[in-house]
């Protein structure tokens, strides 16, 4: 307890302080995660919607790959991408292994099954004789799309949620492809781990709460655009 006590004072005084390293860990964390997040949502519904409003021969097998890609290990993501970006392999000319890029491509092969699975289910349910209607009333598909997604625009924020929240918390891919260096790949969660292991306890409480509040706040701002407008 008294270490827990103990860890806590540190933590206030170094968010009090604002310790550069934490502030340089966090902005780090957050490009990463909220770059990857975008190009996930931006690609999971481009792909969720071709998937979800056509028909083709190995269609079930397909979202079967991309249910099983929601619930797929970090860690073995961290591995795939890692042999890809290796120096003798097939992506190593890239030289971005130990860089944010990799953290980004890891973080957005974990993200995008779940935005494009949340996509697919969505345009799944919605009513196939609204699809008809707009079709009827002569739109575009510009416009058809358009208004498929405005009708969708709620289930895609729960879809932005959960990719945020499975990537900003996620440590194995981000250590496997970035190496947790300081002060260049070091994130909020590997920083924890580290500094756990190394006994910091006020270090890692402190970073612990940024993470819980950047969390809460990405989820309270979110919430507030899904329920705006809606009777409460």
């Amino acid at each position: 307890m008294d270490l827990l006590i103990e860890g806590f004072k540190q933590a206030f005084l170094l968010l009090i302080q604002g310790d550069p390293e934490m502030i340089t860990i966090t902005v780090l964390s957050l490009i990463v995660s909220l770059t990857a997040t975008a190009i996930s949502l931006v690609l999971g519904v481009l792909l969720g919607t071709a998937i979800g409003l056509t028909r083709f021969w190995g269609r079930r097998f397909i979202i079967s790959l991309i249910n099983t890609g929601m619930g797929a290990p970090p860690v073995v993501v961290g591995l795939t991408v890692s042999i890809f970006l290796w120096r003798s392999g097939p992506l190593g000319f890239l030289h971005i292994l130990y860089t944010p890029q990799a953290m980004i491509v890891a973080q957005i092969i974990i993200a995008l099954p779940i935005v494009t699975g949340f996509t697919v289910a969505t345009i799944q349910q919605v009513d196939a004789k609204l699809r008809l209607q707009i079709l009827a009333l002569g739109a575009s598909r510009f416009q058809f799309l358009w208004l498929l997604l405005r009708e969708m625009q709620l289930p895609l924020l729960a879809a932005v949620m959960a990719g945020f929240g499975s990537i900003i918390s996620e440590v194995g891919a981000s250590q496997m492809v970035g190496g947790n260096i300081t002060d260049q790949t070091r994130v909020l969660t590997t920083a924890v781990v580290m500094e756990v292991s190394k006994g910091d306890f006020g270090l890692a409480i402190a970073l612990s709460i940024i993470l819980m509040l950047i969390v809460f706040a990405v989820n309270v701002l979110l919430t507030i655009i899904q329920q705006r407008g809606k009777v409460q």
